[in-house]
C-alpha cells in the first residue's frame, strides 16, 4: 500500500525535488512519468504537490496542486517563454544596496512592475545603509515611498531595520529578489541565523556580485512562513504584459487612470492626459514616469521582435 503526503517544493536540481511534507520531513522525490507527460506546468519552488512512496521506499511527485499566485519573468537572454521563479508566494521583497553595487532604480522599477503584473505585494529593501549618509539613501529611494511601497532601510553590520523587516515576513511566503551582491543572503542569515546561506564577495572589476544562489530555494522560517532566496538577476524581462496594462503596474498612476480625455490614453503624447498632468504638478515622480515610458516602448517592441 502506497503512502501519499502533501508538501511544498523547497528546491530542485537534476530532476530531483526536495519536498517538505505535512509531517515536517524533507523528502527527495522525482516527477512521476505519467505526470511528466500529462502536464504542461513545470514544477517551481513553492508549488504544493502530492508525493507517493512506492514499495521500495522511493518517493515520486504524483500531482501538482493549482497555484494561488506566482512570480514569473521572461526567459533570460534570447529565450522566448515564461520562467516561473516561485509559486504560491504572498509578497516580493526587492533588495537593492545603497552602494557596492550602485543602485540602478530603472532596474528596481522592472522588478516592481513584474511583481505588480503578477498581482503580488512588494516591499523595497535598501540594504548597506552604513555605506552612505542616511539622507542620500532616503533621497535616492524617496519616489518609492511616495508611490506607496513599504521601504526598509537595513544594514547587517549595524542591524538597522532588521527587526522590522523580520516581523514583516512572519507567517507569509516571501521571495527575496534583486541584483547580485546587494546582500540578500546576508540579510536572511542575519535575521535567521540557522539558514547558513552562502555569501559571495563583490567583484571589484565589474562592481557586481558573484552568483552564490544557483536556483531559487525556499526555506521554512522558525516563526512560521517561508522565504525564497532567488538568484541575483543581471536582467529582468517582462512576460505576457500588454503595453496597455503597464500603467496599472505603477501604483501612483492609479488615482489618475480614467481621468484622461481619451479612454485608450497611452500617457505618452495624447492631449488631456491626467497622468502627465500629475507629473507636471509634481504628484508623480518624473523619473518613475520616464521608466514607464521606456518600459512601454519595450513592451510595444516585444511582439515585433518575437
Amino acid at each position: 500500500m502506497s503512502v501519499t503526503l502533501v508538501g511544498d517544493v523547497l528546491s530542485g536540481t537534476g530532476g530531483i525535488w526536495h519536498v517538505r511534507t505535512s509531517d515536517g520531513e524533507v523528502r527527495e522525490a522525482s516527477l512521476r512519468g505519467r505526470l511528466k507527460k500529462a502536464t504542461v506546468t513545470k514544477i517551481a519552488v513553492g508549488d504544493e504537490v502530492e508525493v507517493e512512496q512506492d514499495p521500495s521506499g522511493a518517493w515520486a511527485i504524483s500531482a501538482i496542486h493549482p497555484r494561488r499566485s506566482r512570480l514569473a519573468r521572461r526567459e533570460p537572454g534570447s529565450g522566448y517563454g515564461e520562467r516561473v521563479v516561485a509559486a504560491n508566494v504572498d509578497q516580493v521583497v526587492v533588495v537593492f544596496a545603497t552602494a557596492k553595487p550602485e543602485p540602478h532604480t530603472r532596474m528596481l522599477d522592472r522588478f516592481l512592475v513584474i511583481a505588480e503584473a503578477n498581482e503580488l505585494i512588494s516591499r523595497v529593501v535598501v540594504n548597506k545603509v552604513d555605506l552612505v549618509p542616511e539622507a542620500d539613501a532616503a533621497r535616492t529611494f524617496a519616489d518609492y515611498e511616495r508611490a506607496g511601497y513599504a521601504v526598509h532601510y537595513t544594514s547587517t553590520k549595524t542591524r538597522a531595520g532588521l527587526d522590522t523587516l523580520h516581523d514583516s515576513l512572519a507567517g507569509l511566503s516571501s521571495i527575496f529578489s534583486g541584483p547580485s551582491g546587494v546582500g540578500k543572503s546576508s540579510l536572511l542569515n542575519a535575521m535567521f541565523p540557522g539558514l547558513n546561506l552562502r555569501i559571495g564577495e563583490i567583484s571589484e572589476s565589474v562592481n557586481k556580485g558573484r552568483h552564490t544562489t544557483v536556483g531559487a530555494v525556499m526555506h521554512p522560517l522558525p516563526d512560521g512562513g517561508y522565504v525564497v532566496d532567488s538568484p541575483g538577476l543581471r536582467e529582468v524581462g517582462m512576460w505576457q504584459l500588454a503595453s496597455d496594462d503597464l500603467d496599472r503596474c505603477f501604483p501612483e498612476f492609479r488615482p489618475h487612470l480614467g481621468e484622461c480625455r481619451f479612454g485608450d490614453c497611452s500617457h505618452l503624447v495624447e492631449p488631456g492626459c491626467a497622468v502627465r498632468d500629475a507629473v507636471d504638478a509634481g504628484e508623480i515622480s518624473a523619473a518613475r514616469y520616464d521608466s514607464y515610458a521606456r518600459l512601454r516602448a519595450e513592451l510595444e517592441e516585444s511582439p515585433k521582435k518575437w
